[in-house]
């Protein structure tokens, strides 16, 4: 507990998922945060029921003012900025690449990168100015290795990456540690909306997380707290000798399938022959 006591957070798509998660294990741990998300009634009543430990901002992070707004209320309400959190992002549907609208490819592009550039773009100068800060972006395995997601999010996930890192040579030198966190398998409503079912969000996510425990070496789906605990690390001074991180959590998937079941298979390979 008080791993974050003095400290002020700026979090994107922090209304739900993993921005809720986030906001609330933050507060617990004594930061003062901004809730920064579209969804108004749902921001507006997270704040409240965290009382003075956080304000909502309303904020569509494909729109650099926006985005600069929600840097300038940490500041106005709590008198500085030690981190944010660039977690806002979108899905997409597993779909051809000549079926990708044109309209879907800017917009999942505006967010998905483009909020984590303005993030990074706006708090960075305050950060400087302090003389250290931390800047946590949202990347995900989908980044690293192909199957797991559209096209056009994989493309973005990458380019976070990317992004960190460069950023992270060029911030590090004043202070600022730029990482990113890399989820797998988390069980957020944006797998109901990437696999075309919004309105039946419930029985999806009831199916991902039977689908994730059965694929992953630690077998069970993903929870936003998970994300959020690695988000506190990199937010805290126990993390202040790392710097570019790309921290996978994805309860070791990247690492390949369940070792039971390759054995299985094995097996069954060895009786076919």
């Amino acid at each position: 507990m008080n791993r974050l006591v003095g400290k002020v957070a700026v979090i994107t798509g922090g209304a739900s998922g993993i921005g809720e998660a986030a906001v609330r294990l933050f507060v617990e741990e004594g930061c003062k945060v901004v809730i920064a998300d579209r969804q108004n009634e749902k921001g507006e009543e997270l704040a409240r029921s965290l009382g003075e430990a956080a304000v909502y901002a309303h904020t569509d992070v494909s729109s650099e003012d926006d985005v600069k707004a929600a840097v300038e209320t940490a500041v106005s309400a709590f008198g500085r900025l030690d981190c944010i959190f660039n977690n806002a992002g979108i899905g997409q549907d597993f779909i051809p690449l000549e079926d990708v609208a044109m309209a879907d490819y800017q917009r999942i592009v505006a967010i998905n990168l483009g909020g984590v550039f303005l993030g990074m773009k706006h708090a960075a100068p305050v950060m400087k100015r302090q003389g250290g800060g931390s800047i946590i972006n949202t990347a995900s395995v989908a980044g690293i290795l192909a199957g797991h997601g559209g096209h056009i999010y994989s493309a973005t996930k990458s380019a976070v990456i990317g992004l960190t890192r460069v950023a992270a040579t060029e911030l590090g030198e004043s202070g600022v540690r730029v990482n990113c966190i890399c989820p797998g398998g988390i069980i957020t409503p944006i797998f109901a909306n990437a696999v075309g079912h919004p309105d039946e969000a419930a029985r999806v996510m009831a199916a991902l997380e039977t689908s994730f425990a059965a694929i992953q070496p630690i077998r069970r789906a993903g929870l936003p707290r998970d994300i959020a605990n690695a988000a506190l690390w990199l937010a805290a001074d126990e993390s202040s000798f790392v710097n570019g991180l790309a921290l996978v959590v994805d309860g070791g998937a990247t690492c390949g399938g369940q070792w039971s079941a390759a054995v299985e298979g094995t097996k069954a390979l060895e009786e076919l022959l």
